[in-house]
């Protein structure tokens, strides 16, 4: 067995779904049922009994979870020695991050990092904020970067950055019904929405429950899985959404989007952390280079 099989086990073990483990791990969904399948051939064991389209673990894979999360552990230890005695900044960092981080605040980053630190090898895998938890605190990842709250108390979390919300609508989506200026009322909207566990959904969700509107009552029309979806979307007309100005200002600025006034909380990047891991050196370098952006 290797590093990477038990990697991907764990990932399927923990999520129930291979393609899910596969799009977190950043690996296609051929290479994670191939790692998994070579596991359980290099052993003669069945980890896991499919059951339709889903998977779970079955007896022997559920005492094998916690010895194959050990070992990860150990390794990531031996990694951390090893780097240490050297007193090099090198090796790979695994990061989790969501997706308006991911796709719009972290390339340029990670890409002026990598100019200083060749030798480190960035992986990044994409989720909503409550995947990318739940990566840092299985050590699938490293570190995390997310936009919404996390519940954790093994995690350390700091900020790196400060995000504006808005909240958008096509531009030839009626004019939006007011309950006083700068108050739009958001009962009388169609709503597109991401998928639970993600940020953008926690801020529409934390409006409708400061004025006292269950959020169930919220009329949406769809949730969709991507920040890009849910763009084109809106600009076809289907509806209303909350979203970061680092995805929609263009669209804004060229027209193809209309903001509608609201006051929105800022919200921070935060870059997270599994406080009984002790970060390697380029761990550190890694998130001493973000937060110095913060500065």
């Amino acid at each position: 067995m290797t590093p990477e099989q038990l990697r991907i086990f764990v990932a399927v073990a923990e999520r129930g779904h291979v393609t899910r483990a596969a799009a977190l791990l950043g690996v296609s969904q051929s290479a994670a049922s191939a790692a998994v399948k070579a596991l359980e051939a290099g052993s003669g064991v069945q980890l896991f009994n499919r059951v339709g389209r889903a998977i779970e673990l079955s007896p022997a894979g559920r005492r094998f979870l916690p010895e194959a999360k050990a070992v990860l552990e150990r390794l990531a230890e031996a990694r951390h020695v090893l780097e240490n005695a050297a007193q090099t900044i090198a090796g790979s960092i695994a990061i989790a991050a969501s997706q308006t981080i991911a796709s719009y605040w972290l390339p340029r980053r990670l890409a002026a990092f990598q100019d200083g630190h060749p030798a480190v090898r960035l992986d990044v895998s994409i989720g909503n904020t409550r995947q990318v938890e739940n990566m840092v605190l299985d050590g699938t990842a490293d570190m995390g970067l997310v936009e919404g709250r996390t519940g954790s108390d093994l995690l350390r979390r700091m900020r790196v950055d400060v995000d504006r919300l808005m909240l958008v609508v096509g531009k030839s989506h009626p004019e939006v019904a007011e309950l006083s200026p700068g108050q739009p009322d958001i009962t009388s909207l169609r709503w597109i929405v991401r998928e639970a566990g993600s940020g953008t959904r926690e801020v529409l969700q934390d409006l409708a429950r400061g004025r006292a509107i269950p959020f169930d009552s919220l009329s949406i029309f769809l949730v969709l899985p991507s920040n890009e979806a849910i763009v084109q979307a809106v600009e076809a007309g289907a509806g209303a959404t909350i979203i970061s100005e680092l995805v929609v200002g263009r669209a804004v600025a060229e027209g193809s989007l209309r903001h509608v006034p609201l006051a929105l909380p800022r919200r921070d990047f935060a870059v997270i952390s599994h406080r009984d891991r002790r970060p390697t050196l380029s761990q550190t370098a890694l998130k001493s280079f973000l937060l110095a952006g913060t500065e």
